[in-house]
């Protein structure tokens, strides 16, 4: 048997081509590595800026938002080449080219934020500057004020009901995305609506991803400790079993969630029960709302399992709800604090699953429902000290297109919503009283 030569020469000029491949590789890691110590660098240099804003430092107008989005943009073609260069998948590229488009959404919410808030503020308070001459100088005429001139200079006492009812709503001030994360998109949150309870704590309450269980609430001492995620005090609902399983029987359902007097109120899971948490004991008691419907038989048409919406306001605790009696028609109790029993109730003509969510002010009831992505409206009301319900138009803009909840607060006047995985607040105006006008 012959020396196979040519078999050799064959090996050889393989193995060549293996070699020049290898060393391709090599060389594209290194560039890689170094690719990414550039980028590691950014983003360390950017995690200071940051916080040096956060400390106070710099303001948000001051941030490069176009030089941040082209870093960004760096990262993203560096992962995309990484995605090309490498045979079948990989788990961590996929994680790093998904972590990546968050943040990149994340920047152009923020720069959203920035424009439509900063600014707006600075808008806000020059048209108040006028106003305020305005009212001044119609204060020295004679003649008698236009209503529109009175609503506009219409200013009402914290926590009375002196007013006309709901005339307007501010812009949307976006505080941040809750702790969790993008994939926490429904929850509620705000501040206790005790008449006079403290209003630097916050509370932040997201849902699990399922968007029915509540099993932890998040408290900060301070509006600055609620920005920065600091110092937080969680509350978690759930017990551990034997056999890891769970109990998930002082757990919260939907959305519904309200804070008043150092107690939180909401949908008891899997059940018609309203349980009342207290946050200094951490003691749970519950009582069944009577012939409420739960378990998602009548929800609010953009977030699901609200059957029992809890709500306060300048007069107390209420309950939003259906009933098959009503045929699924919006219901509103007044609820003692204390012992949980229904005070009074109101069946109104408002299919519930007709409206996106409510809230309470001044024992009013206010529905809204969608307009656009963008767009919400306030186009019902039932008004308990009168009996009437009525139809009204106001717009209410939203950073994002599902609202999972609303919570009025009687002690700041401002609205709060959960707006799919963000913590938005909304500043109410009022109408003058009708023998003020």
């Amino acid at each position: 048997m012959t020396f196979p030569a040519d078999r050799m020469e064959i090996l050889e000029r393989e193995n060549m081509k293996l070699s020049a491949s290898v060393q391709e590789q090599i060389t594209k890691i290194e560039e890689y590595k170094a690719t990414l110590t550039g980028c590691l660098q950014k983003l360390t240099n950017l995690t200071k800026k940051v916080e040096f804003m956060e400390m106070g430092g710099i303001s948000y107008t001051e941030l490069d938002f176009e030089l941040l989005k082209l870093e960004i943009k760096e990262m993203q073609t560096l992962v995309e080449q990484l995605r090309f260069s490498i045979n079948g998948s990989s788990a961590l590229v996929e994680s790093l080219f998904e972590e990546i488009h968050n943040i990149s959404i994340m920047v152009n919410h923020l720069e959203s934020y920035d424009k439509n808030n900063v600014l707006a503020v600075r808008h806000e308070i020059a048209a108040l500057r006028k106003r305020l001459e305005d009212c001044e100088k119609n204060r020295v005429t004679p003649t008698q004020p236009s209503i529109s001139y009175v609503i506009s200079c219409y200013l009402v006492v914290i926590g009375t009901c002196k007013h006309g009812g709901l005339a307007n709503i501010s812009k949307p001030f976006v505080v941040q995305l809750n702790w969790l994360g993008f994939s926490y998109k429904f929850g509620g949150w705000g501040k206790d609506t005790f008449p006079g309870a403290n209003q630097d704590n916050h509370w932040v309450a997201p849902l699990q991803t399922d968007g029915r269980i509540m099993n932890i609430v998040r408290f900060y001492t301070s509006y600055d400790n609620l920005l920065l995620y600091k110092s937080p005090t969680d509350k978690i609902l759930t017990k551990n079993l034997p056999y890891n399983q769970i109990d998930y029987t002082n757990c919260g359902q939907g959305g519904g969630m309200i804070v008043y007097n150092h107690t939180m109120y909401y949908n008891c899971y899997n059940s018609r029960d309203i349980c009342k948490y207290s946050v200094d004991t951490n003691v749970v008691e519950r009582k069944p709302l009577p012939d409420a419907s739960f378990n998602n038989r009548f929800s609010y048409a953009s977030s699901s399992w609200q059957d029992i919406d809890l709500a306060s306001d300048e007069n107390g605790l209420w309950a939003i709800y259906s009933t098959e009696q009503n045929s699924g028609n919006i219901v509103i109790s007044k609820l003692n604090s204390t012992s949980l029993t229904v005070e009074k109730t109101w069946s109104t003509s408002q299919y519930k699953l007709g409206a996106t969510n409510a809230f309470m002010v001044c024992g009013v009831l206010y529905a809204t429902r969608t307009l656009n992505t963008r767009k919400e409206e306030i186009f019902y009301m039932y008004d308990t000290n009168t009996n009437k319900e009525g139809q009204l138009s106001i717009i209410l803009d939203k950073m994002m297109e599902n609202v999972q909840s609303l919570a009025y607060n009687p002690n700041d006047q401002k609205l709060f919503m959960f707006n799919d995985a963000y913590l938005i607040t909304y500043d109410l105006v009022f109408k003058p009283l009708l023998n003020q006008a």
